[in-house]
C-alpha cells in the first residue's frame, strides 16, 4: 500500500512540476538555484507524531477517579471439561459459592453448554496467584492482561456509560431482544457523549523528501497530535452511591442538582446495576438477566421515561396563574370535592400558600379554571376561541420552564416530555367545543402533560432560582477548561421573580406541621426543605409517587426530584428520599432520629436488589 501511495504522490507531484513549468518557465522546477532541465523526484511520506493516545479519565467533583485506562487481568479457562472447581476456587482465594456464581454471570444464557469460552476478571493479587501456581494447581488455564477502561465505582451506571469499542458483546446481546435497539442508543453516558475529546486523536505530518532524505515542504495539511483528556464530572461519587442505596430495585428516579449551575450531583436511574456490567468480558449472563427483566433495568429514567408529574405540577399552574391574573397570593377557594376528589382531610385553604400546604386539588381546579375559562374583551362572545387562546397561552409559559422540548443534557437521548395543545384536544376530543370540564386533568399534573425526571429536577431549581436556569449537565470541567459553553448561558422563564417568590412560603408549610410531608422535615438540623408532595393516578397498578424540592429554602444548594413507581403517596415513599440525599449532601451525615428510617428505606430498596 505504501508503495502504491509513493507512485501516486510522485506521479502527483510531477503533474504538478509541468504544470508550472509550463505556466512559468522562468522559475525553477521546485529547489532555487538548479536548472530546470534537471528532473527532482520527491518521495511523499505520513508521519505519525504519535503512535499511542492516552483515553482520559472520568472524575468526580471532588477529582476521585471513576474510569481510566488500566491493566485488567482476564483469566480463560478451559473450554472442555472437565474443571476442577474446588481447586480454581482455592487458587483464587475464593469458595465455592463464589466460584459457581462468578462462572454463572460469565455465561450468556444459563443453560450455556461446555465449549462457550469463559473470562473471568482478577484483581492484580489473584493474578500474581496465578502466575505462580496455576501450572500445578489447575492446568490449561491461560492468564492475559490487556489495557481496558476500568470502573473503579459500581455506582453511576447510566452516568459513566461505556466505551462502544468494549461494549460490542453487550450489542450482539441487545441484538437478540425486542428492546435492543432502544438500550443500545440510549445507555452509553458521558464515555459515549464525550468520546472525542476523551480519545484525542493522532497527529500527522506530510513531509516531501528527496533522494537524500532532505525534506522540500508538505504535500498535504500537517495535523496536530492532541491527547484525550480527562473529564471532571459534576457527580458527587458518594451522594450518587448512598442515592442509590435509597432506590435499588425499586423502579424510578432521583435526580439532584445545584440550581446555582445547573450542575447533576447525583443521578439515579432504578433499579441499578454496577456500572462495569455492560463492557465486563465476564458479565454476559447479568446481561442477559437485564435485558429481560420485567422491570426494565436498562432504560435510562430520568432521561428517556416522561410520566404524569402529578400533583407537583401544582407549582408550575400556580406560577403561570399568578402571571396572568387568574391568581394571587391571598385568593382563597373552597374545597368543593363536587369538582374534583381530594385526599386528604384540611381546613378550607384560603390562600396559595395554605392551598399548597395541603395540595388541595380542588383549589387547584378553580386556579386552572380561571386561566382557561377567563374571557378577554376582544373575545366576550366567543367562549370557544377563549378556551382555545387561554390554553395556548399557558402551555407557551409552561414551555419556558423547559417543558415540552429537551433540556439539552450532555446525554445521549433525552426525551422532550409533552404539554397539550388545543390542536390536540380538537383531534382527541372530536370537537372544537370541548370544555375545561374535559381538560381538567391538567389542574392537578394528570392526564396529558408527562414530564421527565430531568424536567423535574430542573423545575424545582428555577423555582429555588426565583424564575432562571443553567441547563442540567454532567460534565463540570473538559481537561483543564470548563463546561460546554452552552452549559454557562442562562435561560429564563417568562414569570416574574415575585410570583416565585410566592411559591416558597407553600413549599415551606408542606414539610411544616399539618402539610402534606412534615414527618420529612429537617428542622432539627437547623434545615429548611420547600417541597411539594405528588401521588400520580395508576389504573394499571398501586399509584406512583413524587416529591420535588430545594435546600436550605432561602439559599438553596441542592434541588431534588424523586419519582419511584407503585409506591403509593409522595408524602411517605419519595419525600424521605430526597430529604435524605439533602441531609447527606449538606451535613455530609444523617442525624440519628433519621438512622432508623433511613435503614427501613435502604432494606426496602435492597430487598428489590437486581442483579
Amino acid at each position: 500500500m505504501r508503495t502504491a501511495f509513493n507512485k501516486w504522490g510522485n506521479s502527483l507531484l510531477a503533474l504538478l512540476l509541468a504544470l508550472a513549468a509550463c505556466s512559468s518557465p522562468d522559475q525553477s522546477s521546485g529547489i532555487p538555484g538548479q536548472d530546470q532541465s534537471v528532473s527532482i523526484r520527491y518521495t511523499a511520506r505520513r508521519v505519525v507524531v504519535a503512535d499511542t493516545l492516552y483515553r482520559g479519565r472520568l472524575l468526580d467533583r471532588h477529582d476521585s477517579v471513576l474510569v481510566a485506562t488500566r491493566p485488567q487481568f482476564l483469566l480463560s479457562l478451559p473450554r472442555r471439561p472437565p474443571l476442577d472447581t474446588l481447586a480454581l476456587g482455592r487458587l483464587l482465594g475464593w469458595d465455592s459459592t463464589t466460584v459457581r456464581r462468578r462462572i454463572a454471570e460469565a455465561l450468556p444464557y444459563p443453560e450455556a453448554r461446555s465449549g462457550y469460552p469463559v473470562q473471568l476478571r482478577l484483581t492484580k493479587s489473584e493474578a500474581e496467584r496465578v502466575r505462580r501456581d496455576s501450572s500445578a494447581t489447575v492446568p490449561r488455564l491461560t492468564l492475559t492482561a490487556r489495557r481496558r477502561r476500568v470502573y473503579t465505582t459500581k455506582a453511576g451506571a447510566p452516568v459513566l456509560g461505556y466505551r462502544s469499542t468494549e461494549a460490542q458483546p453487550f450489542f450482539r446481546q441487545a441484538r437478540r431482544t425486542g428492546r435492543g435497539r432502544f438500550y443500545r442508543l440510549r445507555n452509553g453516558g458521558v464515555e459515549t457523549y464525550y468520546s472525542g475529546l476523551l480519545t484525542g486523536h493522532r497527529g500527522y505530518l506530510h513531509p516531501l523528501l528527496d533522494a537524500k532524505g532532505q525534506q522540500h515542504g508538505t504535500w498535504a495539511k500537517d495535523t496536530i497530535f492532541q491527547q484525550g483528556q480527562d473529564l471532571h464530572l459534576t457527580i458527587d461519587a458518594k451522594l450518587q452511591a448512598y442515592a442509590e442505596k435509597l432506590l435499588g430495585g425499586r423502579k424510578g428516579y432521583l435526580v439532584a442538582l445545584d440550581p446555582r449551575t445547573g450542575e447533576i450531583l447525583a443521578y439515579v436511574s432504578a433499579p441499578v446495576y454496577p456500572a462495569a456490567t455492560l463492557t465486563a468480558p465476564d458479565q454476559a449472563g447479568v446481561r442477559a438477566g437485564l435485558l429481560e427483566h420485567e422491570d426494565m433495568p436498562l432504560l435510562n429514567r430520568p432521561a428517556m421515561l416522561a410520566n404524569p408529574p402529578g400533583s407537583v405540577f401544582k407549582l408550575v399552574n400556580a406560577a403561570v396563574a399568578l402571571q396572568l391574573g387568574a391568581l394571587k397570593p391571598a385568593t382563597a377557594f373552597r374545597c368543593d370535592q363536587s369538582l374534583v376528589s381530594c385526599v386528604h382531610d384540611h381546613p378550607k385553604p384560603r390562600s396559595l400558600t395554605a392551598g399548597l400546604k395541603y395540595s388541595c386539588n380542588p383549589y387547584f381546579y378553580q386556579v386552572m379554571q380561571n386561566l382557561i375559562d377567563q374571557v378577554p374583551d376582544s373575545l366576550a362572545q366567543d367562549t370557544v376561541a377563549a378556551r382555545h387562546a387561554n390554553l395556548a397561552r399557558w402551555r407557551r409559559y409552561a414551555r419556558s420552564f423547559g417543558l415540552d422540548s429537551v433540556l439539552g443534557a450532555d446525554m445521549p437521548r433525552e426525551a422532550p416530555g409533552f404539554l397539550p395543545t388545543p390542536a390536540y384536544y380538537d383531534k382527541a376530543r372530536r370537537t372544537t367545543r370541548w370544555t375545561y370540564r374535559s381538560i381538567y386533568s391538567l389542574s392537578i399534573g394528570q392526564g396529558e402533560i408527562n414530564l421527565t425526571g430531568l424536567q423535574m429536577a430542573n423545575m424545582a431549581a428555577i423555582i429555588a432560582n426565583r424564575g432562571w436556569y443553567y441547563p442540567p449537565h454532567l460534565v463540570r470541567g473538559i481537561g483543564t477548561g470548563g463546561p460546554l459553553p452552552r452549559f454557562t448561558v442562562k435561560h429564563h422563564t417568562l414569570i416574574d421573580s415575585a410570583n416565585f417568590a410566592a411559591l416558597v412560603p407553600g413549599m415551606v408549610a408542606v414539610m411544616q406541621r399539618g402539610g402534606t410531608a412534615d414527618a420529612s422535615s429537617l428542622a432539627d438540623v437547623g434545615i429548611t426543605v420547600a417541597g411539594k408532595t405528588g401521588t400520580v393516578e395508576n389504573d394499571e397498578g398501586d399509584d406512583h409517587a413524587a416529591f420535588v424540592g430545594f435546600a436550605p429554602a432561602d439559599h438553596p444548594k441542592i434541588a431534588v426530584a424523586v419519582y419511584i413507581e407503585n409506591a403509593g403517596f409522595g408524602a411517605t415513599a419519595a419525600a424521605p428520599c430526597a430529604v435524605l440525599v439533602m441531609e447527606k449532601y449538606l451535613r455530609g451525615s444523617i442525624a440519628p432520629k433519621r438512622k432508623r428510617w433511613e435503614k427501613r428505606i435502604q432494606r426496602r430498596a435492597q430487598v428489590a436488589q437486581y442483579p
